[in-house]
Order: structure tokens, then sequence, then C-alpha cells
């Protein structure tokens, strides 16, 4: 008896191949294209904000957005969504780190032991 499993599901990605016609040399998903165009503003408004100046051709901000949207999903599988990566990537930067300077524990030493022939 062969089972049937379910990679097919898997398999099937939501693909952009490009307009009708001319394919694109690169097949990305939509959620990388959408990805994409969320961080270009978004880098354009952190350059903004640092230097005061506007680009008309944002290049540093293009490349940032591309390698940080290629970064994102080299994690992203089917079992995990690009969302749980970003949500990860943004609670782990703000994990406990350990002190600079070692902190001793309390000691803990009976100076005084009392026995009691009743329990109260």
């Amino acid at each position: 008896m062969r089972l049937r499993t379910d990679d097919d599901i898997y398999r099937a990605r939501l693909v952009y191949l490009g307009p009708p016609g001319y394919t694109l040399p690169v097949h990305l998903p939509y959620a990388q294209y959408g990805m994409f165009v969320v961080l270009v503003p978004l880098f354009m408004v952190i350059h903004y904000l640092i230097t005061l100046e506007f680009d008309p051709f944002p290049a540093w901000e293009i490349a940032l957005a591309m390698v940080s949207t290629s970064y994102v999903f080299r994690h992203v599988d089917p079992d995990r969504p690009a969302r749980v990566v970003i949500r990860t990537a943004l609670t782990d930067w703000r994990r406990t780190r350990e002190p600079a300077v070692e902190q001793r524990d309390p000691r803990l030493v009976a100076t005084r032991i009392r026995v009691r022939e009743e329990l109260v």
C-alpha cells in the first residue's frame, strides 16, 4: 500500500513569472516583491532622517532592500513563513545578555541550628 504525501502542497509556490510574453530571468514569489516594495520606502525615510537629503535615485536603499529581502527569505520555508522569521529576528535582538561584571550568588550558611523535640 502506498501513501500519498502532501508534498504537492509544498511544491506549489505563488511565483510571478513576468508580464505575458516576457518571462523574467528570475522567478521570485509574490511575497518577496511585496517585502521589497515595503522596504525601499522604509530605507528612504531612514536615510532622509539621518542626512536630511532626498536622493532622486535611491541606489543604497534599493541595495539594502534587496539584501535584507534575500536574507529574510533565505530562512523561509513552508513550515516557517516570512512573518515568523521577521518576528523572531525582532525579538531575538532584544534578548537579555550576560552582565559585564560578574555577580556572585549569595551564600546561604546556617549559623545557628535549633533542634526541637516536638512539632509546633
